[in-house]
């Protein structure tokens, strides 16, 4: 009878044997195949140079600069007749303020923006809905409101409560008689 036992037992374990040396042996056939692939990669990397032909060399990556316009059109215009660039809007990381801000190139030009007695407004495009520039009890209005100076950035922050404005909203900027038109969210 243990004769018998000892039968059935290794008959069982057969398959499982098989299975694995099957397993073993495609991994080592698999491995080398990758092996002789990599090094004849190599050999023709070793070849010289007018044997291989060149690739054209991959066109370097650049990042577009923010801008919250899409058309160089409207980024002269703003340039020419309020004496700003590098225009930006962008929600805050919490979405509860919607950060505008600019780079004054003529401070003449851009003095109407900064002007203390005009009320901001921000104008989603699709509904209407018209942000305003909340008022701190200590700190007072969320805007910059200094004489303007040419290469320095400013900024001012519209309320966003209820979150209506997104990445990807289009919005018109108005303060007094300066009016900016179909800026995108960022």
């Amino acid at each position: 009878m243990l004769y018998f036992e000892l039968m059935f037992e290794c008959s069982t374990n057969y398959p499982k044997k098989m299975l694995l040396a099957g397993l073993l042996a495609s991994t080592v056939f698999f491995c080398s195949a990758l092996t002789k692939a990599a090094q004849g990669d190599d050999k023709a990397a070793a070849q010289p140079a007018s044997a291989v032909p060149a690739a054209p060399p991959a066109p370097k990556a650049t990042l577009p600069t923010p801008s919250a316009f899409r058309n160089q059109h409207q980024i002269d215009y703003l340039k020419r007749r309020w004496g700003i660039d590098n225009v930006v809007v962008r929600t805050t990381a919490s979405g509860v303020l919607v950060r505008f801000s600019y780079r004054v190139v003529d401070a003449e030009k851009a003095a109407p923006i900064n002007d203390k007695s005009k009320s901001p407004y921000m104008i989603e495009e699709k509904t209407g809905l018209a942000l305003q520039i909340p008022e701190m009890e200590k700190v007072g209005q969320l805007r910059q409101t200094a004489r303007p100076e040419n290469g320095r950035e400013y900024w001012m922050a519209f309320s966003n409560k209820g979150k209506y404005i997104k990445p990807g909203s289009r919005v018109d900027i108005v303060i007094g008689r300066f009016r900016i038109n179909n800026l995108v969210v960022e």
